[in-house]
């Protein structure tokens, strides 16, 4: 073993201090080698056409600067820091500071600028120094891909983005992750270089050659339409009532298909943006509106009917010394089971679930389960959150309080899509569809993977016991004891709950859920819609009714006019009829083609040929640097092939 190591040692002396420079002019010989040809990621579309994620190319200026010599380096240091100083903003001192550090230090690799477009990129490759090249002026240019979003921050946590961490790993939630390795991301090819100089390399003939495969195009449910008035909507109600986050999402009834989904977040300075998916992802307790479920099952029991009576025992209700409380002072008296869903009445929900099902609580649950409501529902987004439905069969976790309290919406937890999915199932007389976020993979015209609607239970209720709870939604905007009358309008219908929940009551008073989840129209309902609004000011508003079936009625209206849900919409309400002004500023006007011209003014000119290249335009320039005036305006519908010509500064 002694011996072993010894002729290790000495083969390793060998080949690094008496072979090495034979070994080093060696591989300098080696004149083939394979190099790799990445693949195009495919774009991701909306349900129209319009183009919501490409890649363009970005790149990274770097200075090998021990390469200049130091005569060109003396020469032209102050010219190109002076342009430095000009293209970043710092002064020319210091970028002549740390250029000098960079070369008495040796360093090969110092960055100038990152992630450029490929205006700047050409800017920056005739910088005084830089022109001379990689041989002579220490030039190294790097070039990356970057997924961009020409419609900004829309739907953005549900498309998907890059996120790179400070070790270069690229990671994508969402649609471009889910699907990416399947169908966006292609195949890598392969072809054989020739060496003709130093470090210059050049493609020779090679019948092995493989050509990469571009990534499919991937066409999603989305509608741009919808999405910005619902994005809109949201946003505003967040803004007025300073709350910490919310979500929307707009499904279609029939298909599952998802034709809006928007989640905001407060920033520190106050602004909101997409940062978390809070509509897959975040399970919490619904409140109020997990009462259709508790009726739903009730009825499908038959151990209540909507005629029944229930005394709401002037307000308050006791349970092992916790008390149930109605809003309303005093509570609401004798009132029939379907007006305790309408009025959202707690003590009248509880008596009926709790006096139904003491004895068998188990009954209950089982029929909740039978619902589907304690599965997930299977997502390709990664991240969905899980419902939490305690079995009484749990007897570490079930408790007294479980039953009264699951009437109401507490000690359950479900995600907002959750939540929709079992309204939308009623909307469609019991029918439950799989939430869906794709139409179909494509390759240019061609469909390689169409998407179907897809049954999660055909029957999670009878027919009789749908029309009964659906009437009861309907009086919940119609009838004027109704908790959501505040949203009804004479001119089309819908259809709905409201929903208050107290959140981390646990850490602070006055923290709430407010929520309105329902569909449209309430006959022949085309959409199902949730709002879900965390933590509002409640100075200013707290209840769902107030601070979230807003935004669902603005959604369900500008629908109404810009859809043919119906034939006529007269004399809708003055203030929703015409479009608002900060649904103007949400990429241009709302997307109602299948390919609408986007603006790529104060785009750098590469980004800009990307993009219109890749919604199917041919593009001339005229200058060279940003685009200061494109030839077809915003908002324009444009064709196949149409020519676009773009004026740069």
């Amino acid at each position: 073993m002694f011996i072993f190591s010894l002729l290790v040692v000495y083969k390793l002396v060998d080949i690094q201090f008496v072979h090495g420079n034979q070994y080093r002019e060696l591989a300098d010989k080696r004149t083939v080698k394979n190099v790799i040809i990445p693949a195009n990621r495919g774009n991701v579309y909306s349900a129209d056409g319009s183009l919501l994620a490409t890649s363009v190319p970005k790149y990274d200026i770097r200075i090998d600067a021990i390469t200049p010599s130091n005569k060109n380096f003396e020469k032209y240091l102050k010219p190109l820091c002076d342009a430095l100083s000009k293209f970043h903003g710092k002064s020319s001192a210091y970028y002549q500071q740390n250029i000098r550090k960079a070369r008495a230090n040796k360093n090969r690799y110092y960055l100038l600028a990152r992630n450029l477009g490929y205006s700047n990129y050409l800017k920056f490759r005739n910088f005084p120094l830089l022109e001379l090249g990689a041989f002579r002026g220490g030039l190294i240019v790097e070039q990356t891909t970057k997924r961009e979003h020409p419609m900004g921050g829309i739907a953005q946590r549900t498309i998907g983005y890059e996120r790179i961490d400070e070790d270069g790993n690229v990671t994508r939630p969402g649609i471009d992750g889910a699907f990416g390795v399947k169908y966006l991301r292609g195949t890598d090819g392969r072809r054989l270089k020739q060496k003709i100089g130093k470090g210059q390399w050049k493609p020779i003939q090679d019948f092995n050659q493989v050509e990469p495969q571009d990534g499919y195009d991937i066409y999603t449910t989305i509608d741009v339409n919808i999405q910005d008035i619902s994005h809109h909507a949201l946003l505003e109600q967040l803004e007025y009532y300073s709350a910490d986050h919310g979500s929307v999402i707009v499904m279609e009834t029939k298909t599952g298909e998802i034709k809006a989904i928007s989640n905001l977040g407060r920033t520190s300075k106050g602004t909101y943006y997409e940062r978390l998916n809070y509509a897959v992802g975040e399970s919490h307790e619904p409140g109020s509106t997990f009462k259709l479920m508790a009726m739903v099952a009730a009825l499908e029991d038959k151990v209540i009917d909507t005629s029944d009576v229930v005394d709401t025992e002037k307000g308050v209700l006791s349970f092992y010394g916790r008390k149930v409380r109605d809003s309303k002072h005093g509570g609401y008296g004798k009132i029939s089971a379907s007006e305790a869903f309408e009025m959202s009445s707690n003590t009248g929900m509880v008596k009926l679930i709790y006096n139904s099902y003491k004895n068998n609580p188990s009954k209950f649950v089982d029929r909740l389960y039978k619902m589907e409501l304690n599965n997930t529902l299977d997502l390709p987004i990664i991240g969905e959150g899980k419902p939490k439905i305690t079995h009484p069969s749990d007897k570490k976790n079930w408790d007294g309080l479980d039953l009264p309290w699951m009437a109401f919406g507490y000690g359950v937890s479900l995600t907002p899509l959750q939540t929709l999915t079992f309204y939308n199932a009623i909307a469609n007389d019991g029918e439950m569809v799989k939430p869906r976020f794709l139409k179909a993979v494509k390759e240019f015209d061609k469909t390689i993977v169409p998407f179907e609607k897809e049954v999660i239970d055909p029957s999670v209720c009878t027919v009789e016991t749908a029309k009964k709870v659906k009437q009861m939604m309907k009086n919940v905007v119609e009838k004027k004891h109704g908790t959501a009358h505040n949203i009804y309008s004479p001119n089309f219908s819908m259809a709905g709950k409201t929903g208050t929940c107290q959140t981390e009551y646990w850490i602070e008073s006055g923290r709430y859920i407010s929520s309105f989840v329902g569909y449209f129209p309430a006959e022949n309902p085309k959409y199902s819609c949730i709002v879900v609004i965390h933590k509002p000011d409640t100075k200013l508003g707290y209840y769902g009714n107030i601070v979230a079936a807003p935004v669902f009625k603005k959604i369900a209206q500008k629908i109404y006019t810009d859809t043919p849900i119906i034939d006529t919409v007269e004399d809708l309400d003055e203030k929703y009829t015409i479009v608002e002004k900060s649904y103007e500023t949400y990429f241009d006007v709302a997307q109602k083609y299948k390919t609408i011209m986007p603006n790529v003014e104060g785009m750098p000119a590469m980004d800009a040929i990307t993009l219109l290249e890749n919604m199917g335009m041919k593009v001339k320039l005229i200058g060279s640097g940003n685009v200061i005036k494109q030839s077809v305006a915003k908002g324009i519908k444009i064709k196949k092939n149409q020519i676009v010509v773009l004026e740069l500064s």
